[in-house]
């Protein structure tokens, strides 16, 4: 779903991720899955029931079909890209199917996002944009989304994050080769780069023979030769990749090189705008890659980064104190600051960490100093800004960025700096497995009719 265009959404969107919810090891398999409708086209036009799709005990309507239909060629049309509507539907209906799923595996593992959680990750992407509410909801309209549709995908951005930060994150391991080869190929992955990079992604079945990459390798040579015969990377990607941002012609928002999938991160650091890497293989299949655009790269090389001065006030949750009401509280604290009181007295009176006492101030912190779900939510934040309620294992947070600068970085910085780079691409990779392996093992029915078929 299209949102607003901020270099920080992104990484605000997983800021409330919760390491304090405790996942059970694995939720029940469904019933297995009838063959799927694969690569039909797909209309909503006489479906019984309004019944899009049923996936496990739920079902996607035909109205929320419909209105990512639509969304999504509104994107596409910004783009001049008009891919076949048969594949834009494929594309559509996959990603509602994924996104039910992660919600009932949430369900079942009792991770919630409660409306008031919701409305406070909204104030806050509203903020990063330098809106409010009201501002937000028009770009959200403006984009062809309805409000209520954008309010349930950031849900499922935040129960997303939850269960990569309590299910995936504990199980990636790194050895201290992967991060010496790291600092020693990707130097510059911190000199404050940011990169603009399309993508086609060509899957590959899981087990695939030499046959099935021998037949990828054929699809990617001849999408190569479209291209180079001048045709829309956006079009062929809106019409031939397997990614989930099919639907918006393969192009990612821009993000530092330590934030690239490391499918591809090394390969775009050698490429200037406007070139494709050689075709990639990664276990998840085939990638052709295109660097649009670059900027930034003030720091040098590595050896500096962003340090951020920042202060905060942190109320636990305990057996008499629940999650709501310790975020209640700081709303209420928040709303004070806001008309004038100051932090550092409220922080004195209210903050359960030491450094309450402080004013809260947490002096100047390199990145790795803080847990990443209060990092995240940092980094989201300007100068000046206060965040909104931020969850970590710690309790609920509210975080302002005082000042931000430039520093050198010890050789033990570097390392604790490569070794969260490579756990958040691990981590990615590992998400998108479980994502794979749960969509596998649900049982999903799709109702949509396919050319040729009669009204049932």
């Amino acid at each position: 779903m299209p949102m607003p265009h901020s270099p920080r959404l992104c990484r605000f969107l997983l800021c409330l991720a919760s390491a304090a919810l405790v996942l059970p090891a694995a939720a029940a398999k469904a019933p297995p899955a009838p063959a799927r409708k694969a690569e039909s086209s797909y209309s909503s036009q006489g479906t019984v029931d309004g019944v899009a799709a049923i996936v496990n005990q739920d079902i996607i309507t035909t109205r929320e079909f419909d209105e990512r239909m639509a969304q999504a060629r509104a994107q596409l049309a910004r783009q001049n890209v008009r891919p076949p509507e048969a594949e834009l539907a494929r594309q559509v209906l996959e990603r509602l199917i994924l996104d039910k799923i992660i919600a009932q595996r949430a369900a079942e593992n009792g991770i919630q996002v409660s409306d008031k959680t919701l409305e406070a990750a909204l104030q806050q992407i509203a903020e990063s944009n330098r809106a409010d509410l009201d501002g937000l909801k028009k770009h959200v309209a403006e984009q062809g989304a309805t409000w209520a549709a954008f309010r349930e995908q950031i849900r499922t951005e935040i129960l997303q994050a939850r269960i990569r930060e309590r299910d995936i994150d504990p199980t990636i391991k790194i050895s201290d080769a992967e991060v010496e080869n790291f600092l020693n190929t990707q130097k510059s992955a911190f000199s404050g780069r940011e990169y603009r990079v399309a993508h086609i992604l060509l899957s590959a079945p899981e087990g695939a023979s030499d046959e099935d990459w021998k037949r990828l390798q054929a699809r990617a040579a001849e999408i190569e030769r479209k291209l180079d015969a001048g045709e829309h990377f956006a079009q062929l990607a809106a019409q031939h990749s397997q990614a989930p941002d099919a639907a918006q012609g393969g192009l990612l928002d821009w993000r530092a090189a330590d934030r690239l999938p490391s499918a591809f991160a090394e390969a775009v650091l050698k490429l200037t705008p406007g070139q494709r890497a050689p075709i990639l293989r990664s276990d998840s299949g085939l990638h052709i890659v295109m660097l649009v655009d670059a900027r930034g790269g003030e720091l040098s090389k590595g050896e500096e980064t962003l340090q951020t001065h920042a202060r905060h006030i942190l109320i636990k949750t305990s057996e008499v104190l629940t999650d709501d009401e310790a975020q209640s509280r700081l709303l209420a604290l928040r709303e004070r600051i806001a008309h004038g009181e100051g932090f550092e007295e409220i922080a004195r009176v209210h903050s359960a960490d030491l450094n309450g006492a402080n004013g809260g101030d947490l002096g100047w912190l390199t990145p790795g100093d803080t847990v990443p779900a209060f990092e995240r939510a940092m980094d989201a934040l300007a100068p000046g800004e206060l965040s909104e309620p931020v969850k970590s294992q710690f309790g609920w947070h509210l975080i302002e960025v005082l000042e931000r600068r430039k520093a050198a970085l010890s050789d033990e910085q570097k390392r604790k700096l490569a070794y969260q780079v490579i756990a958040r691409r691990k981590a990615e990779e590992a998400f998108d497995e479980w994502l794979r392996e749960a969509r596998d093992s649900a049982y999903v029915d799709i109702r949509l009719p396919q050319p040729g078929d009669t009204a049932r």
